[in-house]
């Protein structure tokens, strides 16, 4: 996505309006202690300037109030001390390991989360049509001027749009809310197809997800999405699914990845595909997150590597071979949540071991609260 450069005037290099040559008669008439004075006032001034300039890197002004005055994102992808900063996909595309999830992000609180992932050297954005808060990601994304070949943008395609002729006029809302023309990538948010009205699942398209696929795979050929997957399928229903002759594969499987759920099975199965495997509620699910920073092996961790107890869990995630999606709105732990780094082998070895030693539990399971009469995760 190409910078905004509309609503944006540059400072002006001087304000006197007056024919040069009026301007050397004026000088002419002052003595030179004056004049030596004078130039040194307008050199301090211009240094002063300059100075101020370079520190708050303006180069453009925003009309408006001055709340508003601000300049574009210049910070680069962050470097990941050792840790992978992105994964190739079979498409050859390089998808970010780390993103900015926007899941429960509100009005007026998701625009500022984004820019302040973006100027904190973010380049991936995971978001959803269900989240409903496209349109305000996507003007965040257009102020940042972070040129969009440099963002990764997901979103995902919600329960009630599954059948084939509803999946492009889908697509086509979340990119004009996101002002774009294409999407990165394209999830199957849940493989839970449910009837327009809401009132009941489409047991033919939840058994069998091909038809969706295929309407997918033509929005690929299409050029509008550049890789397609799924989300919150388990082993069974991936293979349900890849049963079929299909044309593109899933690249990725966005799944609940967390220490009290690191799924250490249907991560190894993954990677034995080529799956990669993407990590939503990372810290845990809002009622664990707190449990997961005062993990023993967490808080230990943290002290002998310097990061915090977040950034210990974040590096574990990518050290496992993950994508990692935490999410917030406040822009300091958005900062410190991709400020990551390789764990020592043996601190990696002892987080993964007291992970995948206790019962895993679940934070998001939606099976009763919709009504289902089948456990989605079975």
């Amino acid at each position: 996505m190409a910078p905004l450069n509309s609503g944006y005037a540059l400072l002006p290099q001087d304000d006197d309006h007056r024919h040069p040559q009026t301007i050397v008669k004026d000088v002419k008439r002052r003595t030179p202690s004056r004049l030596f004075i004078f130039c040194l006032i307008i050199l301090a001034g211009c240094l002063l300037f300059v100075a101020a300039c370079s520190m708050l890197n303006i180069t453009s002004l925003r009309w408006g109030f001055p709340e508003k005055l601000q300049a574009q994102c210049t910070t680069e992808m962050q470097d990941f001390g050792g840790l992978p900063s992105y994964y190739t996909l079979r498409s050859g595309d390089k998808i970010p390991s780390v993103a900015l999830g926007v899941w429960k992000a509100g009005k007026n609180e998701v625009g500022r989360a984004v820019k302040a992932a973006l100027c904190s050297g973010y380049r991936h954005i995971d978001g959803a049509w269900a989240y409903r808060n496209e349109e305000e990601v996507g003007q965040a994304l257009k102020e940042s001027g972070v040129p969009r070949e440099e963002v990764w943008l997901t979103s995902k395609l919600w329960n009630t749009f599954h059948a084939p002729e509803d999946i492009e006029p889908t697509l086509d809302e979340s990119l004009r809310k996101l002002g774009t023309n294409y999407l990165d990538l394209y999830l199957i948010h849940w493989p839970v197809a449910t009837k327009k009205d809401g009132t009941y699942y489409d047991k033919d398209l939840t058994e069998n997800p091909y038809p969706t696929w295929k309407k997918l795979e033509e929005m690929v050929d299409k050029g509008k999405v550049r890789n397609i997957g799924v989300s919150n399928f388990n082993e069974r229903r991936i293979k349900n699914l890849t049963g079929n002759p299909l044309k593109y594969r899933p690249a990725i499987n966005q799944v609940e990845l967390s220490y009290w759920l690191p799924q250490p099975e249907l991560l190894e199965w993954s990677k034995e595909n080529g799956i990669i495997l993407e990590a939503y509620s990372p810290l845990g699910s809002d009622k664990r997150v707190q449990d997961s920073l005062n993990v023993p092996e967490v808080k230990e961790i943290a002290a002998q590597t310097g990061l915090t107890p977040a950034q210990v869990i974040i590096s574990w995630h990518v050290q496992r071979g993950t994508v990692v999606l935490p999410k917030s709105v406040t822009p300091s732990r958005v900062k410190e949540n991709i400020q990551i780094s390789m764990l020592p082998a043996e601190a990696f070895e002892k987080l993964e071991k007291a992970a995948t030693s206790h019962k895993p539990s679940r934070g998001s399971d939606p099976s009763k609260s919709w009504s289902l009469d089948f456990e989605i995760f079975d």
